[in-house]
């Protein structure tokens, strides 16, 4: 296990989530572009794997949280895996954070919380796309755009299909560049969510 006195300035901290919470508001201050995108890898039912950009628009206590189309490829892949994994990536900061864990819906009063917030055009896209099946044209979609506006007006309620994921983690790694390639990892682990973490730092 890495000693805590190896773990200074950025990697201060015994929180995990606090640490990666620390980051991302560093982040939001350097970033030109979206500083909350992951790389969202998941793998499907023959195990092949794939991978896309999210938005990750919550870090819990215990969980990272983003929102998706529960009909669209990402989430039927989640759903029959359970597990999941993403990478944050900073440019201008020269870090990442790296997550694997487990996955469970978040489909509550948080998931309308957030559908509430989001725009009114956002909320309506919602609604209109059919995420990850075949599209006609774009002209069919923003035909559909219209059909349920006036369906739905202007305070539509969270589609049915539409909502979160809570990715629950078992690994977390913090990668810090670092001179001649010789970058800073620490790596926090455990073998079930109830379990303390171990933490060990890695050779670049």
């Amino acid at each position: 296990m890495a000693n805590s006195d190896d773990r200074t300035g950025i990697f201060a901290g015994d929180d995990p989530f606090e640490i990666a919470r620390r980051w991302l508001a560093e982040a939001e201050a350097a970033e030109p572009n979206d500083p909350n995108a992951i790389a969202l890898s998941t793998v499907d039912a023959s195990g092949m794997p794939n991978a896309r950009m999210v938005l990750l628009k919550d870090i819990e206590p215990a969980a990272f949280v983003f929102y998706t189309n529960y009909g669209s490829a990402k989430a039927r892949e989640i759903e029959g895996a359970g597990r999941a994994a993403f990478v944050l990536h900073w440019k201008s900061l020269r870090r990442q954070v790296r997550v694997r864990g487990l996955v469970t819906r978040e489909d509550g009063v948080a998931a309308d919380s957030y559908y509430a917030s989001r725009s009114l055009q956002s909320r309506l896209g919602a609604w209109a796309s059919k995420q990850s099946s075949k599209l006609s044209s774009r002209a069919a979609l923003m035909a559909e755009v219209v059909k349920q506006t006036a369906l739905h007006g202007t305070a539509p309620n969270r589609p049915p299909y539409w909502g979160g994921y809570r990715i629950t983690p078992l690994e977390i790694e913090f990668w810090a560049d670092g001179p001649y390639r010789l970058h800073d990892r620490f790596q926090w682990t455990r073998l079930l969510v109830e379990k303390p973490w171990k933490i060990n730092r890695l050779s670049p």
